[in-house]
C-alpha cells in the first residue's frame, strides 16, 4: 500500500486565469446586484484558495470563513478549503484545526487523510530547519564567544 495519497490534489492544483475569471466575474455580477448566493461565494473562494498567488488564498480563506459562520448546513464543505487554504499559507496550526474537525466527522475521507499528511510533513520539515538555525545561531554566538574570551585573554 503506498504511503503518499493522492487525493490531496488541490494543495498544489490551480485554475487557469480564464477559470478564475469566470468565478470573479460571476461574484462581482451578483455582488453588483446586492445578492451573492452561497454557492456562487463558494465557488469564487475555491477558486481563490486553489490559486497560486498568496493575496487569492488570503482572499478566498477570508470568503470561506464568512460562510463557515454565516450558513452552518455548509460547514462540512468549507472545512477541507479552509484546511488547504491555511496550509497554502503556512498557517499549519489553523490547517490542523480545520482538517481535524473534519475528519472527527469524516474520518474515513481521503482527502482530509492526505492533507493532514502534507500538513504533518510540512510542520516536520519546518521543525527540521528551526531546529538546524537555531544550531547555527548557537554555533555563531559560540565562536564569537570564543573569539571575545581570547581577545581579552590577550590584553
Amino acid at each position: 500500500m503506498p504511503t503518499e495519497l493522492p487525493y490531496a490534489a488541490d494543495a498544489e492544483d490551480s485554475l487557469s486565469y480564464d477559470e478564475l475569471e469566470v468565478l470573479r466575474l460571476q461574484y462581482q455580477k451578483e455582488l453588483s446586484q446586492a445578492h451573492v448566493t452561497i454557492q456562487t461565494k463558494f465557488n469564487f473562494a475555491w477558486g481563490l484558495v486553489k490559486s497560486p498567488l498568496r493575496d487569492h488564498q488570503v482572499e478566498g480563506v477570508r470568503l470561506l470563513q464568512e460562510i463557515y459562520r454565516a450558513e452552518p448546513t455548509r460547514r462540512r464543505e468549507c472545512l477541507y478549503y479552509l484546511a488547504l487554504g491555511h496550509y497554502k499559507l503556512g498557517n499549519y496550526e489553523e490547517a490542523k484545526r480545520f482538517n481535524s474537525l473534519l475528519m472527527e466527522k469524516e474520518p474515513a475521507n481521503l482527502q482530509a487523510q492526505s492533507l493532514n499528511q502534507l500538513i504533518e510533513n510540512k510542520v516536520a520539515r519546518e521543525g527540521y530547519v528551526g531546529m538546524a538555525i537555531a544550531g547555527g545561531a548557537a554555533a555563531v554566538g559560540a565562536i564569537l564567544l570564543a573569539g571575545l574570551i581570547r581577545r581579552a585573554t590577550r590584553k
